[in-house]
């Protein structure tokens, strides 16, 4: 993996994220990715999941585990864009330690934007495609 054309974003582990096993649940580095593309989009391409514009829904996900972490380990989401559709985007994501560039997670989210009333897919807002045109990694 590398970090070139790939954003950072922060994801800070809590208490309650480890499981009985002592590590975190895996529902947890959904969560952390889910965040991380949402943060991004809003901070950098003016997503308003709250407005009247186009909202991202997740279409498919998926997540490989590829080693343990636990709180109180503070984590990053490496981001880049696998294929930006007219309507959809694909992100290939990794979870890293903060700091680090070995992947102990990664993962791919499809996000489809769509009419917040209607639920009907929509272009990708001007503004969120300029965002994350220069995320997009080399095929």
């Amino acid at each position: 993996m590398t970090a070139a054309r790939r954003a950072r974003e922060p994801f800070a582990t809590r208490w309650n994220d480890n499981d009985q096993y002592g590590h975190l649940n895996n529902t947890i580095y959904y969560q952390a990715m889910d965040t991380a593309v949402n943060a991004f989009m809003m901070r950098e391409g003016g997503l308003r999941p709250d407005g009247d514009g186009p909202i991202a829904l997740c279409a498919t996900s998926s997540c490989d585990f590829l080693a343990s972490a636990g709180f109180p380990d503070a984590l990053e989401v490496c981001i880049g864009v696998e294929r930006l559709g007219r309507t959809s985007i694909t992100w290939d994501l990794a979870i890293l330690r903060a700091g680090e560039d070995d992947p102990i997670a990664t993962g791919r989210f499809v996000h489809v934007f769509v009419d917040p009333a209607s639920r009907r897919p929509v272009d990708i807002p001007v503004a969120i495609r300029t965002a994350i045109e220069k995320l997009i990694l080399p095929s």
